[in-house]
């Protein structure tokens, strides 16, 4: 269901407006002051389980991003560049795992930064020792995501922004019968704006099963 919701509008690019923090206040202001043109750090490495945003974040930095599950031997890695963002990094392979240590060498020779993200800290990725104690030299932080009260709280507020009005059953509706993670959730609910446009209806839970039935039907 959750690709068929994401069809039903464009998708929204990732950046760091749309990222609900949650309880990453801390991680958002060391990256923050990572990104800072002052800082000489290279390397820093987000770690947490799934859904918690990590990919959100590599791609709101609008660095050369690449996808270890999808290029495990980062083959599409541009050659020359100084602002790279490797996600999963826990999918490399052999020979991805050369090249990322490869570049970090160089990245740390020339001044450049490398943001990474895995799904636990470097001491524990089935890794080579030498690009784990690479990866594990830079900053650290784990991101941790959203409880479900943040989740329906976000989901509110983006409602409110939009002028939504919604029945007070609506979020525990969607909550019971939808994808939770936020991306999702968020593009759920402009689907659920424009349906109701287009109908020229308001937003009841009779709607909402439309909208959803269209989802999983279209």
């Amino acid at each position: 269901m959750r690709q068929l919701i994401l069809e039903l509008l464009p998708d929204a690019p990732p950046s760091f407006d749309n990222f609900v923090a949650g309880s990453n206040a801390e991680a958002l202001t060391g990256l923050a002051a990572w990104l800072a043109p002052a800082n000489r750090e290279s390397v820093f490495l987000f770690w947490g389980e799934a859904g918690a945003g990590k990919s959100h974040l590599l791609q709101a930095c609008q660095a050369a991003y690449s996808d270890a599950r999808t290029d495990p031997e980062l083959s599409g890695i541009a050659p020359a560049g100084e602002f790279y963002a490797v996600d999963h990094v826990e999918a490399l392979g052999e020979g991805g795992q050369i090249v990322l240590f490869n570049l970090i060498n160089r990245l740390r020779a020339s001044g450049g930064r490398l943001l990474a993200a895995a799904d636990m800290p470097p001491l524990h990725l089935a890794l080579r020792e030498d690009l784990r104690t690479r990866l594990g030299s830079g900053l650290l932080y784990r991101l941790q995501p959203l409880s479900d009260a943040e989740k329906l709280a976000a989901l509110a507020e983006q409602a409110r922004v939009r002028g939504l009005v919604l029945p007070p059953e609506a979020f525990s509706y969607l909550f019971a019968r939808a994808p939770r993670d936020m991306r999702s959730l968020a593009a759920l609910l402009v689907a659920i704006d424009r349906y109701s446009l287009e109908q020229k209806r308001p937003i009841t839970l009779p709607l909402l099963r439309e909208v959803l039935q269209t989802s999983v039907t279209g």
